[in-house]
């Protein structure tokens, strides 16, 4: 993965992470993204009341296979609207973005999205929220094959035994859980995760970094991570995207993680070049976050 600013440290990274491809798998062009004003009827004419607010701004960026890359940036910085671009749920207005060499222009099972929201169905148990999601992709499927691939994935998560519950006999983060069994058991080349633990108690957002750790060790999925914390981004991640505040958001740097794997919490800030590289992310997002305020205050 590249930007037009790129900082690596010298440590080389670990021989347990996995071979990226030599070419992309997920590669955004010069992207943009700019919303247009808002229109309303005056005088029986419709009149533009506000300017075109762009949101992200020449934004390149390619992701290999098999890679773990959070995006962390000041708030409004347009995280979630590259994510949604990413997910196909909206179109760049300027650039391109391709997965497989293939443009991104709808959502599609190739994608999985976890969502801050959980976004369950309230009517439905565990086991039906996400077999739903396995019958719609895989419509072709046997009944056996998809409650098989459904009790997989509901075992990954360590749900076994809630599988009858609804979403309001669950906690925040067994829901959470859900959501990610329901995007990994269509088995998408990518997963999407917006900020799926910012709702949650930090107890319970610690323990499900852990076992996002533990899965991603298993599946290798390439996942892209909208996030505010840093200490969850160093856990995580192979690569973090720094961006910069908004509008016409870009990517100021990328820095690389070069810490083994399997890692572990206790022990992440005694690996080589943990706080230096700490250091750089709180320097960088408290630079940005107070330009946002000044610009704020003088608005």
């Amino acid at each position: 993965m590249h930007s037009s600013e790129t900082l690596s440290p010298a440590t080389p990274l670990s021989p347990a992470q996995p071979t990226a491809q030599l070419t992309a798998q997920l590669s955004l062009q010069q992207v943009s993204k700019v919303f247009p004003g808002r229109d309303r009827w005056s005088d029986k004419l419709l009149k533009r009341t506000s300017r075109p607010f762009v949101a992200l701004d020449d934004i390149n960026l390619e992701v290999k296979a098999g890679t773990f890359v959070s995006i962390i940036g000041p708030s409004g910085c347009g995280k979630s609207t590259l994510l949604n671009m990413i997910a196909g749920l909206s179109q760049p207005t300027t650039g391109t973005i391709t997965l497989n060499d293939h443009p991104v222009v709808t959502p599609g099972p190739d994608r999985g999205v976890v969502f801050q929201n959980y976004a369950l169905m309230p009517w439905m148990t565990v086991a039906e929220n996400i077999r739903f999601a396995v019958e719609t992709v895989y419509p072709q499927m046997s009944i056996v094959q998809q409650k098989s691939i459904v009790q997989d994935y509901i075992g990954l998560v360590g749900l076994g035994g809630a599988e009858s519950k609804h979403p309001h006999e669950l906690s925040g983060g067994m829901k959470q859980r859900v959501g990610i069994a329901r995007a990994l058991a269509i088995n998408p080349q990518i997963l999407l995760m917006d900020e799926p633990f910012g709702a949650l108690d930090a107890l319970t957002r610690g323990f499900l970094q852990d076992e996002v750790e533990r899965i991603w060790e298993q599946e290798r999925k390439t996942v892209i991570l909208i996030t505010h914390s840093i200490e969850e981004a160093l856990l995580l991640s192979d690569q973090i995207v720094m961006m910069t505040r908004g509008p016409a958001a870009r990517i100021a740097q990328v820095l690389e993680v070069p810490f083994p794997r399997p890692r572990k919490r206790e022990e992440l800030d005694q690996y080589p070049g943990y706080h230096s590289l700490k250091a750089a992310m709180e320097h960088h997002l408290s630079c940005e976050t107070r330009a946002v305020e000044e610009s704020r205050i003088r608005r």
